[in-house]
């Protein structure tokens, strides 16, 4: 929502900054130069996205107009989760996990934090690091699984916001070619009175003011929205890294959830005494 709301204040800075100096709007209405710049944008998407990137780029494209970033209120159903695998792992052994990692989808515990198996990179990369725990992978060579699973994550996301960087910095010289496009039908039409060859003149720039606008206004602004949501889903995956291992080291459920609460920005971090309030309610009702 905020990618469109973004765009709705760009568009109306503009154009109402062009009304207030008394543009025509008409003179504005050029389908065919937004077909030659759109229709080149795609055709160079097409060059450049082979096999998968192409569908990774539609995702990327989707993940621009929502938001999923994790709230502080998911971070700390996180962690209330993590606090009771961790007890469990503590009282049981780390084998009484084992119904819960194998089928996750029937475990109540799992059940009780919809806004943590809802998203579901995450949810698979705590599954299977606990699967790792259960077949007794040692935690130094569990770090080195995170680190290669991150690593992976992170060339993953960035590829179609690259792709998708490249495309909206293409679109001004995409606005120039449809310009010159412009300007050459304007050389046909010299011996037309002022008025006709100020039109085609008029529509030609036009060309270059949908390049520059789509490109900073629309597309660059969409890729850095993606980007800075995947930056939040690799935060949430390191609070779930920097958790896990402090467990897989044999630290105390709460020390290990402090390990995970420090991987959280400050702004989004719960705080000790809500991680408390929180512990004393799990327990409560256990």
């Amino acid at each position: 929502m905020s990618s469109i709301l973004g765009i709705v204040v760009v568009l109306a800075a503009v154009l109402g900054g062009f009304a207030m100096a008394g543009g025509p709007f008409a003179v504005l209405i050029q389908p065919n130069e937004l077909i030659v710049i759109g229709g080149a944008a795609v055709g160079s998407i097409l060059s450049s996205a082979p096999g998968k990137a192409r569908a990774r780029l539609i995702g990327a494209l989707k993940r621009g107009f929502k938001d999923s970033s994790p709230t502080k209120q998911d971070y700390l159903d996180l962690l209330k989760l993590l606090y009771e695998l961790f007890g469990i792992m503590r009282r049981e052994g780390i084998l009484a996990l084992e119904n819960h990692v194998n089928e996750r989808d029937k475990s109540a515990l799992f059940a009780k934090y919809p806004s943590v198996v809802k998203r579901h990179h995450p949810m698979d990369f705590l599954v299977e690091g606990l699967k790792q725990l259960v077949d007794g992978c040692p935690a130094s060579d569990l770090a080195q699984l995170f680190d290669a699973e991150l690593e992976t994550h992170h060339e993953e996301q960035h590829a179609p916001v690259a792709l998708l960087r490249g495309t909206g910095d293409a679109l001004p010289g995409l606005g120039i070619v449809a310009a010159v496009l412009g300007i050459v039908i304007t050389m046909a039409h010299l011996d037309g009175g002022p008025e006709e060859i100020g039109h085609h003149v008029g529509a030609a720039l036009v060309g270059t003011f949908l390049g520059i606008l789509l490109c900073y206004g629309v597309v660059g602004p969409i890729a850095n929205n993606v980007e800075v949501q995947d930056a939040a889903e690799g935060r949430y995956l390191g609070c779930i890294k920097e958790a896990l291992l402090a467990a897989a080291r044999g630290t105390t459920p709460a020390l290990s959830i402090e390990f995970g609460r420090r991987a959280i920005f400050t702004d989004e971090r719960p705080s000790i005494e809500e991680l408390e309030k929180a512990f004393q309610e799990l327990k409560k009702s256990s």
